[in-house]
């Protein structure tokens, strides 16, 4: 990886989204295996200690696969563990406040569910954006999925690179390439998978074979 934000987001495209869960470190090692080249430690539950020592094992399996390790919601613990940078949602830390905490070395990413929160992140200090859910998803209870048609407005007025979410699986890709994603952050395909390493190779061959089309 590079050392700015933009080179160590140049060609991501699967981007693991995970909660803590008793085989961290295997399961994360077997998407990595897989193809997964971005991955992201989100638990709302964990105070900041034990999630410093859950994310140290995560980073780890990252750092030997070179891929960039974020931390949701958490820059202190971000900070604490050496990662890549932190995702912050509509209603965490403002990206501002993340920025200042990380610094400009550091990636500083972005959750938009709507055009105005779209609008509002070109304005905002980060390097990249997820769009979606594009279809609901238990991961956000209660948030409407937001159809293709953000993912086009997203990818077309972002003016920085979009991570599209809500349902991505192998048999989803094709849609949301056609639509405009390029890149794609993945949780239950994979969290709820009994073979992680197959299902990320099959989202990545999946995605990989959509992309040589456009």
């Amino acid at each position: 990886m590079g050392d700015t934000p933009a080179d160590r987001l140049a060609g991501r495209r699967l981007y693991l989204c995970t909660p803590d869960r008793p085989d961290l470190e295997d399961f994360v090692e077997a998407c990595l295996r897989g193809g997964v080249d971005m991955v992201q430690l989100r638990d709302k539950m964990l105070e900041a200690r034990p999630l410093i020592a859950r994310a140290e094992l995560a980073m780890g399996c990252c750092a030997t696969h070179g891929v960039p390790f974020i931390v949701n919601d958490r820059p202190d613990v971000a900070v604490a563990v050496g990662a890549d940078g932190v995702h912050v949602g509509q209603d965490d830390l403002p990206p501002g406040t993340a920025r200042e905490i990380l610094g400009e070395g550091k990636i500083v990413g972005l959750s938009t569910h709507t055009p105005a929160e779209l609008l509002a992140s070109t304005a905002e200090p980060v390097d990249y954006i997820s769009a979606g859910p594009v279809a609901p998803t238990p991961t956000k209870p209660g948030r409407a999925g937001t159809g293709a048609g953000y993912v086009t407005e997203a990818a077309e007025r972002a003016g920085r690179p979009v991570f599209v979410t809500g349902g991505v699986r192998p048999g989803s890709v094709p849609d949301l390439v056609a639509a405009g994603a390029r890149r794609f952050v993945v949780v239950r395909y994979l969290t709820e998978s009994s073979e992680p390493e197959a299902a990320a190779r099959a989202l990545s061959v999946a995605i990989d074979e959509a992309l040589r089309s456009v």
